[in-house]
């Protein structure tokens, strides 16, 4: 059974990072996230970067009330929307830390969404749902999380 699995973990993994298919629209794009839903809002920065063509890590540094910072990043799995030009979604997961005057908090993150890197132009938009687990400090879900990212891309 354990040779199983290793072996279809192993399958994917080949066929998410040999894929020859040109997915994403850029290499790189930089700029900001805003992280709301249920719970604060925060803002700050955040960074896509491809390293083969559908996958991608996109991390983030957010400032949110109260003195939280937030420092996350996933690894998504990109593809393009056929016959939409330079529209792409996506779906990730990764870890997320929130850092408080007194506490961390230790969350794992989905995310599923759309990018789209305007043609002709250096810029990207994201939108994506991004629910939150959180493991520490009582395990708890919240489900109501979004962040929308304009980006320099390049």
């Amino acid at each position: 059974m354990k040779k199983l699995l290793f072996t279809l973990i192993g399958c994917t993994g080949l066929f998410l990072f040999t894929n020859t298919a040109q997915a994403q629209n850029y290499k790189t794009a930089l700029g900001m996230r805003i992280d709301a839903g249920d719970g604060s809002t925060g803002v700050g920065f955040n960074v896509k970067h491809f390293f083969s063509s559908n996958g991608a890590v996109d991390a983030n540094l957010i400032f949110f009330d109260g003195n939280v910072v937030g420092l996350g990043a996933e690894f998504q799995y990109n593809d393009r929307i056929t016959g939409a030009k330079g529209l792409d979604w996506y779906v990730g997961i990764g870890p997320n830390f929130l850092f408080g005057k007194h506490s961390t908090a230790v969350q794992l993150r989905p995310t599923a969404g759309l990018d789209f890197k305007v043609p002709g132009a250096p810029l990207d938009f994201a939108f994506d749902w991004r629910p939150m687990f959180t493991l520490n400090q009582g395990t708890e879900f919240t489900a109501a999380r979004f962040g929308i990212s304009l980006r320099y891309a390049f």
